[in-house]
């Protein structure tokens, strides 16, 4: 029989601008959802630590993060 001892998920999110809307409004847009983003990582208590969160020439957001995956135990992943 096998348990999950530790366990995280590193990921790169790219926030993206929409074509849709206007570029000032598209890059408030991008920003808002960062935001939400990480008030919902707190909300649902998932430890997280953001390595690189970089904003680009064009207005939009690249994020590495290592994140709790599912709700297993994080050990030494987040240090």
């Amino acid at each position: 029989m096998k348990r999950i001892k530790e366990a995280c998920i590193c990921q790169t999110l790219h926030f993206m601008l929409s074509d849709n809307v206007e570029h000032r409004l598209a890059v408030k847009l991008v920003k808002d959802e960062v935001e939400r983003y990480k008030s919902s990582l707190d909300k649902n208590n998932t430890k997280y630590r953001i390595i690189e969160e970089t904003t680009q020439p064009d207005g939009s957001v690249i994020m590495k993060i290592k994140k709790q995956y599912n709700y297993s135990p994080v050990g030494s992943y987040l240090d």
